[in-house]
């Protein structure tokens, strides 16, 4: 399996609104590694990797978000992947 990564920037309501943990268990379920995080700018930030069909998953998810997020902008980028990614964590 070729392996891809893509880093993300969501920015408009999606901080308290479940979208890490939402977040998770979509990257989780499409069998994607990376992490997840709250930015200070009120922003969310995330990797993905894995295949390209779910790294592809994880970023057309993130235009919706959980039901409660209202997303303004997102923003991916493709990367060389790491291979460092072993499953798919929310940091602090």
């Amino acid at each position: 399996m070729d392996t891809h990564r893509a880093h993300v920037k969501v920015t408009g309501r999606v901080q308290g609104v479940g979208f890490r943990a939402a977040c998770r268990d979509h990257a989780r379920a499409a069998k994607v590694n990376g992490w997840v995080k709250n930015m200070p700018d009120g922003s969310v930030e995330a990797v993905f990797e894995g295949s390209q069909a779910g790294v592809q998953r994880m970023i057309s998810w993130c235009y919706s978000g959980p039901i409660n997020a209202h997303v303004e902008h997102v923003t991916s980028n493709w990367e060389e992947p790491t291979n460092k990614e072993y499953s798919f964590d929310i940091l602090w």
